[in-house]
This record gives C-alpha cells, structure tokens and sequence, in this order.
C-alpha cells in the first residue's frame, strides 16, 4: 500500500511538473534568442581574430548586424506575446521572496539590454554617415557622419556587450542551481518537452530515493 501511495505521489508530481510549463511560443522565441545572442558573441569575436579589413571580417560583420537586428525583431515580438497571450508559470511556492525579486530584476534587465544592444549597435553604423549591408541589401548613407555621437554609442555598446555577458551568466547559473541543487524542476519548464521528459525523469528518482 505504501509503494503504491508512493507511486501514485511521484505520478501526480510529475503530472503537476509536465503542466506546469511556459507556453510553447514562449519555449520557441526563447530558444531563438539565445542562437541570435550566441551568434552575435561568436560572430564578433571571429570578427576580431580575422581581422576588420579582411573579406572574413566583412563577412563576419554581416552576420552579426543581420543576428542582432533579428534579435530585436525576436525580443519585441517575444514581449508581444508575453504581454497578450503568454502562460507564465509561478515560482515554486518554497521559493524565497528575495530569490523571486532577483530572478525578476535579472529578467528585465536581459529584455532590456536585449532591445539597447541592437539600437546602439546600428546607431553607431548609421553615426558613420556610410551606406552598410544588412541581410540581401545594401543601405543606402541614411546621414552625415557624427562622429562625436557615434562615440557615445560605441561606448553603450561595448559598455551593454560587457553587462549582457553578465546577466546571462547569471541566468544560466540559476537555471543549472535549480536543475542541480534545488531540483525544482523550473529548468525544465523552458526547455522542449522531449528534453524536460527525459531531464524530470532522473530528477523525480532521485527525490523518490531519498
């Protein structure tokens, strides 16, 4: 009777932990920003090592203007969705109040970083009075070279390049804390549900065992 009982609790637990999911756009446009962050990060630091002159350069300059244009289109489309359609999961009930108020400040300033870095990193293409190329086309000189302004952009984005590395650093440690420490199983409510099936299984053993 009891192995059933027990049974019957891992059951409803890995029901309640299945249902319990962000909403699959969400899990889509998440996963999508993070391949465009990724490639931005990767793109620029090749751009470095090949060189800003050289073809490899240029071409690694292009994707990472195209990645970070996309990124803003994915990010803006994502707080669409979040704010008219999404299903946001609650924190785990035994989650301190202070845990939750960090996790928040750290979301936000993700979403904010995520909309600044693409703006201040076309500001400072189009401060430099030049035509680019951005995806299939060529852009036109939209204005007269500001170089003083340009400089202030720069900045930004460098400065924004640095804080976005940190609060994604933050991000994914708290998820691996969950996922590691606490087994909670909020890692797995934004993962696909292939991965979180197989991911809450071993989980689920382990707090059976104990």
């Amino acid at each position: 009777m009891t192995k059933n009982s027990e049974s019957t609790e891992v059951a409803v637990v890995a029901i309640s932990r299945e249902d319990d999911r962000f909403d699959r756009t969400s899990i889509i446009l998440h996963w999508l920003t993070a391949f465009l962050i990724l490639a931005q990060f990767v793109s620029i630091w090749s751009l470095e090592a090949a060189g800003d002159e050289s073809s490899l350069g240029l071409a690694f300059l292009s994707i990472h203007r195209a990645t970070g244009v996309s990124t803003l289109v994915a990010v803006v489309a994502r707080l669409f969705w979040r704010h008219y359609f999404a299903y946001l999961p609650p924190f785990p009930p035994r989650m301190p109040k202070l845990q939750q108020t960090i996790a928040k400040a750290n979301e936000y300033g993700l979403y904010i970083l995520l909309l600044a870095m693409p703006i201040t990193g076309l500001a400072r293409v189009v401060l430099r009075g030049q035509s680019f190329d951005l995806f299939v086309w060529q852009v036109p000189a939209l204005m007269e070279p500001n170089p003083a302004m340009r400089s202030l952009f720069v900045e930004a984005h460098e400065i924004g390049a640095k804080a976005l590395m940190i609060l994604i650093g933050l991000h994914a440690g708290a998820a691996l804390f969950h996922r590691l420490v606490l087994r909670d199983g909020v890692l797995q409510r934004m993962l696909p549900r292939m991965l979180a099936r197989a991911k809450l299984t071993p989980a689920l053993a382990g707090d059976d065992a104990e």
